[in-house]
């Protein structure tokens, strides 16, 4: 017997015994975002190659270890997306959603892939939110964006997490401070990781961002942005933090929060859990006010924010949530017979229009396995009809949860599953 196939490294099936834990929090995050008045958009999971290099910037680890390339077949370069801004940003500067009601204010759900070692929390395909504000600079859309990640984390029911801001100030402040953090990390560079000595020449506030304990512990020391910011960007990054106290939203300053990603300026923030390790980063993101006309729009200010729903559900399942109700039948018919099996079909079609979740298993003959098959099935209800209710037009209805048993007309069966 040949052997059978195995899922890729790095990846996972969404089991339908899972499926109803990711239906809840896609819907809850659908929900909060559209009352914060925010649109749907949906790009490919793959473009070309240039739009990430160009983005997120070619020294990351994203681009130079991550990301998937590959050609087709005329030769040009793709890329499966690795993160959800780039794509909106193309989506928006090519569909001029600027000038668009519902252009303004957008937000995705979908795949993202990332070739990194997997481990708990981190996947090679990962399933993303996020969220993008496009055209004010205004410090309080800052916080609005804030407070929306915010929002959805607390809906959910989340407790043990905490939210963590930075300011990167613009560019000629990111440029002195570069040279700060330069002329800091120098005189270690030999206990440096290999990956942190190639960033230092390159982008040297990106050594604040490593994962790797001992160059962590170097960077403690390292001189603080917040020392750094001109003065534009110290009065926004203050009102900021005005406007989320007068929100009455918790947060603490991390001048190490740099986020991975080279397009971001000003604002940076994270929503960290407290129990989750090393991986602990439930969602974040900040300003970028630049990156629209750097991939070829007129100059618009934007911000947003991405997580990822795999360490959402795994928070979720720490602090014991709820992820709603588990999907199961209203009703599971049982029929005794050849006529009572005709009209428990006929009255399935009638429920299914209805919009009422029935169960029927037309396999199952006898009473006793249909009634086994009903109670695995977790019912609300068993519908059983036999040749005496055939004649008399009714329905024997059990309730499985109080063991309560009646019967009705078949006629007003719908009317009284979607009255009780």
């Amino acid at each position: 017997m040949a052997e059978g196939y195995k899922i890729p490294r790095g990846t996972f099936d969404i089991l339908p015994s899972e499926s109803y834990k990711w239906n809840y929090v896609m819907a809850t995050f659908r929900r909060i975002a559209e009352s914060y008045g925010y649109h749907q958009i949906t790009t490919p999971i793959f473009e070309q190659s240039d739009l990430f290099e160009r983005s997120v910037g070619d020294a990351t680890d994203i681009i130079q270890k991550e990301m998937y390339r590959f050609q087709d077949r005329k030769g040009r370069s793709l890329a499966l997306r690795p993160e959800g801004t780039a794509p909106v940003v193309r989506s928006f500067v090519e569909n001029n959603l600027l000038y668009e009601k519902k252009g303004n204010r957008l937000y995705y759900m979908g795949p993202m892939f990332r070739y990194d070692r997997p481990q708990k929390g981190r996947y090679r395909q990962f399933y993303q939110y996020g969220v993008e504000n496009f055209g004010s600079d205004h410090p309080y859309i800052d916080a609005e964006v804030i407070a929306l990640g915010y929002s959805f984390l607390k809906e959910l029911g989340l407790t043990d997490f905490s939210l963590e801001i930075n300011s990167i100030g613009t560019a000629k402040s990111s440029e002195v401070h570069n040279a700060a953090l330069s002329a800091y990390f120098e005189p270690h560079l030999e206990e440096l990781c290999a990956d942190c000595r190639t960033r230092l020449n390159k982008n040297p506030k990106r050594l604040l961002d490593c994962k790797v304990p001992s160059c962590r512990a170097i960077a403690g020391n390292a001189p603080s942005m917040l020392a750094y910011l001109d003065e534009e960007s110290a009065a926004h990054f203050a009102r900021v933090q005005e406007y989320l106290t007068l929100m009455e939203i918790p947060f603490t300053i991390n001048p190490t929060i740099v986020r991975g990603l080279d397009y971001y300026s000003k604002t940076a923030f994270e929503y960290i859990n407290n129990n989750l390790g090393s991986q602990n980063a439930l969602a974040g993101g900040g300003r970028y006010d630049t990156l629209v006309e750097q991939l070829g729009g007129k100059a618009t200010t934007g911000i947003g924010f991405a997580g990822g729903f795999e360490r959402l559900i795994l928070s979720m399942e720490q602090e014991n949530l709820s992820f709603g109700e588990v999907p199961h039948p209203r009703i599971f018919l049982v029929s005794l017979g050849d006529e009572a099996e005709k009209t428990a079909i006929k009255l399935l079609t009638d429920l299914h229009n209805a919009g009422i979740s029935a169960a029927f298993d037309v396999d199952k003959t006898t009473l006793n396995a249909q009634m086994k098959a009903a109670g695995k099935s977790d019912t609300d209800f068993t519908g059983i009809m036999g040749d005496d209710e055939i004649k008399s037009g009714k329905i024997s209805l059990k309730n499985m949860r109080s063991g309560e048993q009646i019967l009705i007309p078949i006629n007003e069966l719908i009317t009284f599953l979607k009255k009780n």
